[in-house]
């Protein structure tokens, strides 16, 4: 992680490496996070209405060379996946090669959409099958969830995952420090390195820091993938006391505590020329994690774009510490 805590500029060339058994993945500083391709519960997909958008997404984001992609077998159910495997049927082959692709796998024997108990290495052949692809970058268990599978039993799984040469990396999402520790350490046994462990880390939830995560994963070379970065949209300032969203889960903070942060983000803004969630996630990386903004069309790419070509001082990163939220944590979704 050092790209990430040293660099003085935060760029397209800044990469962080994702630590494999066989071969490590070199990643850009930011990656898009893809939960609202093919999700209908949460964020109303409609395929008529918003695959333009997301083929926009992601034609601007590869030009950019920042072409990291985050997704899930639940995101959809399913759905998510088949969106991905049609953008990568219609590159070249030469193109596909360019395409970082991580995804997930939900610790369920039976869950909507995958409906017989397939396993691990089951789950991950399925995920390949939509995706169109013989091999993800990296393969992440979704939720520290242990009634069907012990961290011992995923952490063997994950170790076949690797040894099949069906994904190059493994990371866990939503663990906490003692959990991420014990897998790292079960999958240590097999050589097979915790590339990564994606948690929810923003301005409004700072836990992982408060925690000891954050450091507990630098000190072991795990990638933090910081999810929600913009607080499901409240750090763009799009949102304010007089102007509500609705039916987002995370960030979920009284407004008396937003409004101020939001207000010395759209300062340092200004003064930069950068849209203010470019300063949310410029945060998220000078603390050494990637953030994995969402966008859903062409301008909300491009102002995640935004973060890069620049790095906030120490004095600007206080300021924003100083009016920043510790947050929520429940067990499982927001374990770590």
């Amino acid at each position: 992680m050092a790209s990430l805590k040293t660099a003085k500029i935060l760029n397209h060339a800044t990469r962080v490496t994702l630590r494999g058994m066989k071969q490590n993945v070199e990643v850009p500083a930011t990656c898009c996070g893809t939960w609202a391709w093919g999700d209908k519960r949460v964020w109303g997909y409609q395929e008529g209405r918003d695959l333009p958008g997301i083929k926009e997404v992601w034609s601007q984001l590869n030009k950019e060379k920042i072409e990291f992609y985050d997704g899930a077998e639940a995101y959809g159910p399913l759905e998510n996946e088949r969106i991905l495997g049609k953008l990568l049927k219609e590159m070249t082959e030469e193109e596909r090669k360019e395409i970082i692709i991580a995804t997930k796998w939900l610790p369920f024997p039976i869950f909507l959409g995958r409906l017989w108990p397939v396993g691990i290495v089951g789950a991950l052949r399925n995920s390949l099958e939509r995706l169109g692809v013989e091999q993800v970058d990296l393969y992440q268990v979704h939720i520290p969830v242990f009634v069907f599978y012990s961290i011992e039993t995923i952490a063997k799984g994950l170790a076949e995952c690797v040894k099949l040469g069906l994904t190059k990396t493994v990371g866990v999402s939503n663990y906490n420090k003692e959990q991420m520790v014990k897998m790292y350490d079960e999958l240590k046994k097999y050589g097979v390195p915790l590339a990564s462990n994606q948690i929810e880390y923003n301005l409004l939830r700072t836990v992982p820091e408060k925690s000891g995560l954050l450091a507990a994963c630098h000190e072991r070379d795990i990638v933090p993938l910081a999810y929600s970065p913009l607080a499901q949209g409240r750090l763009t300032g799009k949102y304010s006391s007089k102007n509500l969203p609705t039916g987002r889960i995370y960030g979920n903070q009284p407004w008396e505590i937003i409004d101020p942060l939001v207000e010395a983000m759209k300062d340092i803004a200004e003064k930069r020329g950068v849209p203010i969630s470019a300063i949310a996630l410029n945060w998220v990386m000078c603390k050494g994690a990637i953030p994995l903004g969402g966008a859903r069309n062409g301008k909300q790419a491009g102002e995640n774009v935004k973060a890069l070509g620049f790095r906030l001082t120490d004095d600007e990163v206080q300021r924003l510490d100083e009016l920043s939220v510790e947050g929520n944590t429940l067990a499982i979704v927001q374990a770590g």
